[in-house]
């Protein structure tokens, strides 16, 4: 299981920092002008993006599965966003809400980790409200960290011998079945888990992202519900 103190060493380093910064720019490049827009984040671990929409003036909600990760959450929120996000203790595949009731739904790597992410999917269409969007950003499949993953899952790494890897194409299949339109696919992080290589081809990354999602570590697709 991954545990906060990994996300918090992992944004510390370059090569982190780097990388979430190229993920989060595509994942709110997405969701558009959040200003007073109601905001789901699921499976929101230590609250990346859940402060990020609340600096955008968005009225979030952030839910975990993990206690630690919604402690670790509520202690960032409180220095980069202080006394405005919600936290929910609840699963993907079961989100205690009303139904349309948010603007945006975001889950970024949250699929990769759930047991059921058709099931997720569809409650998270579920509580979009009519021209809501859902934003997932989720782990490329043919991608030298995925490659790296599936290393140190066969190795005896828990976290990634039990996580899944994804195509735009099974993620399209998957937001379609729910009764979602697909609006926009974009892959990024086309350099390897590297931080020399990431410094030197980041300002490449975008060139590479109009030529296809193979090679992408990243993916992410905008839904809108019609």
């Amino acid at each position: 299981m991954i545990e906060p103190e990994h996300y918090a060493r992992w944004r510390a380093s370059a090569l982190g920092a780097l990388t979430e910064r190229l993920e989060q720019d595509v994942i709110f490049g997405f969701t558009g002008d959040l200003h007073r827009r109601r905001v789901l984040d699921v499976g929101c671990g230590d609250g990346a993006q859940s402060i990020v929409a609340c600096q955008r003036s968005a009225r979030v909600i952030g839910v975990d599965t993990s206690p630690a990760m919604l402690e670790a959450a509520r202690r960032r929120a409180e220095i980069d966003c202080p006394g405005t996000i919600a936290w929910c203790q609840a699963c993907a595949e079961q989100l205690p809400f009303e139904s349309q009731v948010f603007d945006a739904v975001i889950a970024v790597t949250a699929l990769c980790f759930v047991k059921d992410p058709q099931r997720a999917v569809l409650e998270a269409a579920r509580v979009l409200r009519p021209g809501g969007r859902l934003i997932i950003g989720e782990l490329g499949m043919y991608s030298l960290w995925a490659l790296s993953r599936r290393l140190r899952g066969w190795f005896g790494a828990a976290t990634w011998r039990k996580a899944r890897f994804w195509t735009t194409g099974s993620l399209r299949r998957l937001i379609e079945q729910a009764g979602l339109h697909v609006h926009s696919v974009h892959g990024c992080v086309y350099y390897p888990p590297i931080e020399v290589a990431a410094r030197v081809m980041v300002r490449a990354d975008r060139v590479l992202s109009h030529l296809g999602s193979v090679g992408a570590a990243f993916l992410a697709v905008r839904a809108d519900k019609v």
